[in-house]
């Protein structure tokens, strides 16, 4: 495969990554819909915060898959979009079903190893720790900057942690059928962080 069509990106794959990223800027910021200043506020923060962990965790997926000779691309879930709307109005913003869609891949020479679809997904919710830790760096700035870095560390750790739960199809049922030291090592101090916050 040429490895410029490897990374080449569909007019379908486009149009699934954009609409899963506004449902999920949607439901991050529904709870402030009751007036509309704050939620458009609230909606474009969740853009920016969502844009940065969602799409990083999912082109990671795709582009660590591609380097391992896969054919990789991106679908939403229909359903599970509509679940994380539904959960955010029914709790009124406060639990979120984070699970938008995902990189479906497709070895094109030889069938991946254990070890390498351990680590495919394993990519993604280190994307999202790396992207948290950018935005943590603001949080303790005063005014939007700050709000922004809150958020930001926030749903990326959230993102993180909800993905890496070891249950299929999760990210973190192929990483602790590789692994479970690395799985242990990075989903622990995740769900701690989460669970003080």
């Amino acid at each position: 495969m040429n490895p410029k069509q490897r990374k080449a990106f569909s007019w379908t794959e486009f149009q699934h990554l954009l609409i899963a990223w506004l449902a999920l800027g949607l439901a991050f910021s529904i709870s402030t819909i009751g007036s509309l200043g704050l939620f458009t506020m609230f909606f474009m923060i969740s853009l920016l915060t969502i844009g940065a962990g969602f799409i990083g965790h999912e082109l990671l997926h795709k582009f660590v898959a591609q380097r391992y000779g896969c054919y990789a691309e991106f679908r939403m879930w229909p359903m599970g979009l509509i679940l994380a709307l539904a959960f955010a109005v029914l709790s009124g913003g406060r639990l979120i079903f984070a699970a938008p869609g995902a990189v479906y891949i497709t070895p094109m020479l030889y069938d991946i190893t254990k070890r390498e679809n351990g680590i495919i997904s394993l990519s993604g919710p280190m994307a999202n720790v790396f992207i948290a830790l950018i935005f943590l760096s603001f949080a303790f700035y005063n005014g939007l900057l700050g709000e922004i870095g809150s958020l930001g560390f926030y749903i990326n750790a959230l993102l993180a942690a909800f993905n890496l739960i070891p249950l299929p199809p999760m990210d973190g049922y192929k990483v602790f059928m590789w692994n479970k030291f690395v799985w242990a090592a990075l989903a622990v101090p995740l769900w701690a962080v989460l669970f003080l916050l």
